[in-house]
């Protein structure tokens, strides 16, 4: 697997290199993977060489202040909570033989204290992964790979497992891949797997993501170039998707294509430098939700037109104590500039890892924004890292509404001058800044500890919007997080 050059400070959502859990972007010879309780199994018997058997659990302490039923209200909800998340996986893979993989994995997600009714970081003990895999490209190009699994591509700003939340991303999916040295192609069909506590997870069968994802390293030998087809067709039973009451799941109706390039540096081939470029745009179609949206617009289908891209460059000194990194990186993603013109502009982001690109504090998506972000890391020792990251933040069109990371509007969608978040054309788009603090410490390649802490400093737009509800505070959110391999 060819991994491009990322930040550091991406580590809080990029798990340790001996996690056990299966990798999208690489199919395995074998997929029997090193742990605490393979690697003890394997050193009893020579029976276990075919065997994985595992695990991980993650325990993680959140205190976030002025996050909340508001973001950055001073009167609008709590200014502060407690939580504790507890995640854990346990799999068990078996390989008859070099072509032949079976794979289950389990999640048990829980959270204590502060938390919401219906709560979205609750599911215990249900199925995570369960799939078959037939193929091994070292005697045939074919892969094949069906069953619930989970699906990540390039930097997962598109498609990804989400890993930050306590309730991982997954799939019920049928894969192909085509692989020689150097090049690979998947093509995918797939549903959603919609999370309900207390109910076996589902997918939803009215909701299609499908795709097809190439990538090669022959092109440009210094680089590693994707090319991808992605669609997403949601039907008019989607929204109402069975989920946890008063708010179901799914995606409201829409058939939305997106056809984009990602290119990054590989790993060692221009000294300390290293680039990461992507670019994607989208049509089709796209239903607009009647609830909270005005009556010109409420259920209109709407022709989808939306673009998003993304450049960065960095520089690691490797013959420096520490190997210190820094790099520079412009995001932007359209937003609808005309609501009664019939086109929908606003770029739609279907399943990504919103946390690693974004922020450890969750406030923004790839929709209706431009963000430029400094990034600095350091490794004063082999199993510290040291990451901090700037962020500063512009909404790319005030005639749409400012989103959250999950891609809902915030406040609805009715101009709210100086009473809430909405559509306000005339305000600043300066939404404000976010500067993040993230430190890893691993143990032996089976456990970390990483804690964090971010701060967002309100802007323009933040100010006037919430004027006239009492104003608006700074935003603070600190995490301490550890998690065992095993």
């Amino acid at each position: 697997m060819v991994h491009g050059v990322i930040s550091l400070a991406q580590a809080d959502d990029t798990p340790p290199p001996a996690e056990p859990a299966k990798s999208n972007s690489t199919v395995h010879v074998s997929n029997v993977q090193p742990g605490i309780v393979n690697d003890w199994l394997r050193s009893q018997s020579s029976s276990f060489a075919a065997w994985d058997l595992g695990g991980q659990f993650r325990a993680r302490y959140e205190h976030p202040e002025y996050l909340g039923p508001v973001d950055f209200s001073a009167t609008g909800g709590h200014s502060s909570d407690n939580r504790m998340l507890l995640r854990t996986f346990v799999h068990v893979g078996y390989d008859p033989t070099t072509w032949l993989n079976f794979y289950a994995e389990g999640r048990d997600s829980r959270g204590f204290w502060d938390e919401p009714n219906p709560n979205p970081d609750l599911d215990t003990i249900d199925l995570h992964q369960a799939f078959v895999q037939i193929g091994n490209p070292q005697l045939f190009p074919l892969i094949a790979k069906v069953g619930r699994q989970e699906l990540s591509y390039g930097d997962e700003r598109l498609i990804g497992i989400s890993d930050w939340t306590n309730v991982r991303r997954t799939f019920d999916a049928a894969k192909l891949r085509y692989e020689v040295e150097g090049f690979r192609v998947d093509a995918f069909v797939s549903h959603p797997v919609i999370v309900w506590n207390d109910h076996f997870n589902e997918s939803n069968d009215q909701d299609w993501f499908s795709g097809v994802y190439a990538s090669t390293t022959k092109l440009i030998p210094w680089q590693e170039s994707e090319v991808y087809f992605l669609s997403r067709n949601a039907g008019s039973g989607s929204p109402g998707f069975y989920g946890p009451s008063p708010d179901p799941q799914g995606a409201t109706p829409r058939d939305i294509y997106t056809i984009g390039v990602h290119f990054r540096s590989l790993p060692g081939k221009l000294g300390g430098w290293d680039y990461n470029l992507e670019a994607a745009g989208q049509f089709g179609r796209f239903k607009e939700a009647t609830a909270g949206a005005p009556a010109s617009v409420a259920g209109r289908n709407l022709e989808q037109r939306a673009y998003a891209a993304v450049a960065s460059v960095g520089y690691t000194w490797t013959n420096v104590l520490g190997n210190p990194r820094a790099g520079l990186e412009y995001l932007y993603s359209s937003g609808d500039g005309n609501p009664t013109d019939g086109k929908h502009e606003t770029f739609d982001n279907p399943f990504p890892t919103n946390h690693r690109q974004f922020g450890l504090m969750d406030i923004f998506s790839w929709q209706n924004d431009q963000i430029l972000r400094f990034m600095g890391s350091i490794k004063p020792t082999e199993a510290l890292t040291v990451a901090a990251d700037y962020r500063l933040i512009w909404l790319a069109d005030t005639h749409d509404s400012f989103y959250t990371n999950k891609g809902a509007r915030r406040g609805g969608l009715a101009p709210t001058a100086g009473a809430g978040y909405g559509i306000n054309p005339n305000f600043n788009s300066y939404v404000g800044s976010e500067i993040d603090l993230v430190a890893t410490y691993a143990f032996k390649g089976f456990a970390s500890l990483q804690a964090g802490i971010g701060h967002f400093f309100v802007g323009d737009y933040v100010k006037s919007s919430l004027a006239g509800i009492g104003g608006t505070r700074d935003a603070t959110f600190v995490y301490a997080q550890f998690t065992l391999n095993f």
